[in-house]
């Protein structure tokens, strides 16, 4: 069972972004919790990161994973190209936010990607992946 974490645009720069929205973890803590979730889980799971909407959809369009977790971070918003490439992927996903995308800027509170996955957690901090990661989890359990 292999799981793919894709973080969008700015996810990077975790730690260093508005600590009242974003909270004090890096990147790589994220990383690092995702990663111990994967081991104390027996999933193999993959973390990938791009500013580039190009990259994204190659990722994605590889096709080489059993389930999927995506912060599109603002791509959420307006990108059809990866509305389109998570269409196509015919796996258990989750589009996460750590910040409440619906108690923000208007402009944020539109997702073009949250349609075309399983569900949307959004507002819960970092901990949205785990929530999301042990669905997919169960959700491939289930499909076994």
């Amino acid at each position: 069972m292999k799981v793919l974490v894709v973080n969008g645009p700015n996810l990077n720069m975790l730690g260093k972004r508005d600590k009242n929205i974003y909270g004090n973890f890096s990147h790589e803590d994220l990383v690092k919790m995702i990663e111990d979730w994967g081991r104390k889980n027996g999933v193999e799971v993959e973390v990938f990161q791009s500013n580039h909407e190009g990259k994204i959809l190659d990722r994605l369009h590889r096709l080489d994973f059993d389930g999927l977790v995506i912060n599109p971070g603002a791509f959420t918003h307006y990108s059809y190209a990866i509305r389109d490439a998570l269409e196509i992927v015919k796996v258990p996903k989750v589009e996460v936010h750590i910040s409440n995308i619906h108690r923000r800027e208007e402009f944020r509170r539109r997702s073009v990607t949250a349609e075309v996955c399983d569900g949307q957690i959004s507002g819960l901090g970092v901990y949205g992946y785990l929530l999301a990661l042990e669905y997919i989890k169960k959700k491939l359990e289930e499909l076994t």
